[in-house]
């Protein structure tokens, strides 16, 4: 029966620290395994935390016979019974917004906890080698209980150890990274007529590379960053997966969360020409400072720069292309020789006589050599038309003719989750689920008030890593949002009191303000408000698993 019941324990245990690691290291995953952003889920998932560390003090309080009457002891056992079922209980799998992906980074995490639990057997055994027989028993026994509380401490500091294993991991993912990037580079270099796309920006990216991709297809063979594969592996797994000697221009998207990450992607790829789609107030929590923005983006445009002196090309060779509409690149406007775009007045490229209809939106555009021609596409909203002129500007540029650019841009479709326009019945969706910023949002306000005749609902949860700014921002969302939509639906309690504060502050009705636990109570909730009339619901950002 002893061994028995030993082996139930053994299995709860095991099952208990593995449930939890891959909890855990999924967490770390979503945070691009950037310290910050685990530690900053830890605070977000205050409880799990503190009840790892209340499970320590009920086991230290169980063992303390001496210290404690045993029916504090007895309790504290009790305790720390419940609490780990408890969280035995909260790792289990569920269904998460971005799956767990198994790759070969978190099978070297795995090996590392391995290794780390295997120490709390293995250390106090070469502990007691060169022990004599009358010792033997006494230092057995002591391993035994290091081994026992180093399980407990090891459970009980758990949310900490996908940290550890990460930090002790970070010299040989380096060599690897190095490895793959080293590859990555010599492809290139032996694909030299190849030309070298950088697109970058607080928003609008992701959407100007594909429209890019589509348009540059009428005369050239590209390739394009997938989704969102904007970070330095992400980059070059494209380049040693998809790259072709029949390539002639790669679309190259490029993130950034922090100060010089733009500069490590083009140390790797080495721009020809670059196209900065926005600067704005985004992931401050990492960048600290607007200053920091501008400089990180603009880091496109000096790698661009720096290849043209290198090389000795004569200006117009390597091209730099700026949103025109940008008043932050207005105001910070570091290269003269940038070609703007937009549909303010001065732009190289700019579109007037924009029509929004039923059918999508019509719209002029000047190139600098005075040639107009009106383009029709089935998007909608003011950044649209931002995005695909910035998209004309560089193919006209790069050869392709306004003209012949006309059924490309007729082509173009809704990039997913990024104001995407989805019907279901009598429902519209806009779909800008993926990420938000302070003029994202505006902007998805503002697309949503194109529909004058329909009820207007927001969902969100509101927007993140806006660092001391965050408060203040998502209150001038919930104005915002009071002055357009009919109901205001929010998910979560981390922004959802500063969001609500705006709207309530702006006059809306508060029996039209709705605070939901979970995006699930959110989607059945603009589903059954019965409002009269047709409804279009505008998901405005949806947080992953990392964020409470």
């Amino acid at each position: 029966m002893y061994y028995v019941l030993s082996f139930v324990l053994f299995i709860l245990v095991l099952s208990f620290i593995v449930l939890g690691l891959r909890y855990h290291t999924h967490m770390l995953q979503l945070s691009s395994y950037q310290f910050q952003g685990y530690f900053r889920h830890l605070r977000t998932d205050a409880v799990r935390t503190i009840a790892h560390l209340a499970f320590i003090v009920c086991v230290i309080l169980t063992f303390s016979w001496d210290i404690f009457n045993r029916g504090t002891a007895l309790i504290a056992m009790f305790g720390a019974i419940i609490i780990f079922i408890a969280l035995w209980a909260s790792y289990l799998p569920k269904k998460a917004k971005k799956k767990f992906v198994i790759t070969a980074r978190v099978k070297r995490l795995f090996v590392t906890y391995a290794v780390l639990l295997a120490l709390l057997y293995v250390i106090p055994k070469l502990a007691s080698l060169g022990a004599t027989h009358d010792e033997t028993d006494m230092r057995s026994a002591n391993a035994l209980l290091f081994t026992a509380f180093g399980v407990l401490g090891f459970i009980g500091l758990l949310p900490l150890v996908p940290a550890l294993a990460n930090l002790i991991n970070k010299p040989i993912e380096k060599s690897i990274s190095n490895w793959y990037i080293n590859d990555a580079k010599r492809m290139l270099r032996e694909h030299p007529g190849l030309r070298i796309l950088g697109v970058t920006g607080s928003y609008g990216k992701t959407s100007v590379k594909y429209y890019l991709t589509t348009l540059l297809a009428e005369k050239y063979s590209v390739l394009m960053t997938p989704e969102s594969y904007n970070t330095p592996m992400g980059i070059v797994r494209t380049i040693r997966e998809h790259l072709k000697p029949t390539h002639q221009i790669f679309v190259c998207e490029m993130g950034a969360r922090h100060l010089h990450d733009i500069k490590e992607i083009t140390d790797i790829v080495h721009p020809d020409d670059g196209i900065v789609t926005s600067i704005g107030y985004q992931h401050l929590e990492t960048f600290h400072s607007l200053e920091n923005i501008i400089s990180t983006k603009y880091e496109l445009l000096d790698a661009v720069d720096e290849k043209q002196k290198t090389n000795g090309k004569v200006d117009g060779q390597n091209l730099k292309f700026v949103n025109g509409d940008n008043e932050i690149i207005r105001d910070n406007m570091k290269y003269k020789d940038a070609i703007t775009y937009g549909t303010v007045e001065g732009c190289d490229y700019r579109a007037t006589d924009i029509k929004v209809s039923g059918g999508g939106t019509t719209f002029t555009v000047t190139a600098p050599n005075g040639e107009s021609e009106e383009f029709s596409t089935r998007l909608v909203g003011k950044h649209n038309v931002e995005n695909i002129v910035g998209a004309i500007a560089v193919a006209n540029s790069f050869g392709v003719p306004l003209n012949k650019l006309k059924m490309a841009v007729r082509r173009l479709q809704s990039v997913p989750h990024r104001l995407e326009l989805v019907k279901h019945g009598n429902v519209s969706i806009l779909d800008d689920a993926y990420n938000s910023n302070p003029n994202g949002a505006k902007v998805a306000l503002e697309t949503l008030a194109l529909f004058e005749n329909e009820v207007k609902i927001l969902v969100t949860p509101g927007m993140v890593e806006l660092g001391e700014k965050e408060n203040e921002l998502n209150e001038e969302f919930g104005r915002q949002a009071a002055a357009v939509c009919d109901y205001i639906i929010l998910v979560g309690e981390k922004n959802s009191p500063s969001i609500k504060k705006g709207v309530l502050e702006a006059g809306f009705d508060p029996e039209k303000v709705f605070v939901k636990s979970t995006l699930n109570e959110a989607t059945a909730l603009m589903y059954e408000i019965d409002a009269g009339r047709e409804k279009v619901i505008l998901l405005e950002n949806d947080l992953p698993d990392n964020y409470k």
